[in-house]
C-alpha cells in the first residue's frame, strides 16, 4: 500500500472504524503523556489513563451526548500549555491530548471526517521527534534520507496501515476485537517515539 492508497483508505473511514482509528492512534502515542507528566511531578496520568479507557468504552456502549462535554473539559484540563514549559516532552504530550481529542470530537460529530488530519499529526510527532534527536547537523537531503529509512517512521507507517486494513476488514466493533486494537495499540506500553515509562 503506497501513501496514496493509505490515505484514501483512511479518508473512507467512517463511524466507528474511524473513532476506532483515532483511539487507536491516541493509545500508542499515550505512554509520550504519561512519561512527561511523570517528568514534570504531574499527577495527570492517571486521570488520563482514565480518559482514554472511558472513550474506548464508548465505542460499544451507547453514549449519552451531553457526557461528551464534559469529557472534552476533563481533557483540557488536564492538557499541558505548550507555552508554559522549557521541556521538549511536552510537545509529544500535547499531540497525544489533540488525537484523544478529535476521537471524542468524532462521537459529538460523526460526520466530520478527522481521520487523515490525526495521521498526518501521529506522524509528524515521530518525525519532529528523529529530527530533533538525530538530525540537527544534517542537510535537508540528509534528513530526508534518515526518516526515509529511520525505524520508528517505519514503524508508525507499519502501524497506522496495519491498522486501517484490519478496521476495512471488521464487520462490527465486537468486545474481542475491540480488546486486540488496544493491545496492539498499546505496544507493550512502548509509544510511536520508542519511549516507555519504564524506560
Amino acid at each position: 500500500m503506497n501513501a496514496n492508497q493509505f490515505f484514501k483508505a483512511v479518508s473512507q473511514l467512517q463511524g466507528w472504524r474511524e473513532c476506532a482509528f483515532l483511539l487507536s492512534l491516541a493509545e500508542r502515542s499515550f505512554p509520550n503523556y504519561a512519561l512527561f507528566a511523570e517528568t514534570m511531578g504531574l499527577k495527570s496520568g492517571a486521570k488520563m489513563r482514565q480518559l482514554l479507557d472511558l472513550a474506548w468504552d464508548m465505542l460499544q456502549k451507547e453514549v449519552q451526548e451531553a457526557a461528551i462535554p464534559q469529557l472534552l473539559a476533563k481533557l483540557e484540563s488536564l492538557a499541558p500549555n505548550v507555552d508554559e514549559y522549557d521541556a521538549y516532552g511536552v510537545y509529544p504530550a500535547f499531540d497525544f491530548c489533540q488525537l484523544l481529542e478529535q476521537a471524542l470530537l468524532n462521537r459529538l460529530n460523526p460526520a466530520k471526517h478527522r481521520a487523515t488530519e490525526a495521521a498526518q499529526l501521529a506522524t509528524s510527532t515521530v518525525m519532529n521527534f528523529i529530527e530533533l534527536s538525530e538530525g540537527e547537523e544534517l542537510s535537508e537531503d540528509e534528513l530526508v534520507r534518515l526518516l526515509d529509512q529511520h525505524p520508528l517512521m517505519k514503524e508508525d507507517k507499519m502501524f497506522q496501515r496495519d491498522l486501517v486494513l484490519s478496521l476495512k476488514r471488521q464487520r462490527a466493533p465486537t468486545e474481542v476485537y475491540i480488546a486486540e486494537l488496544i493491545e496492539d495499540a498499546a505496544n507493550g506500553g512502548v509509544s510511536n517515539l520508542g519511549i516507555s515509562l519504564d524506560s
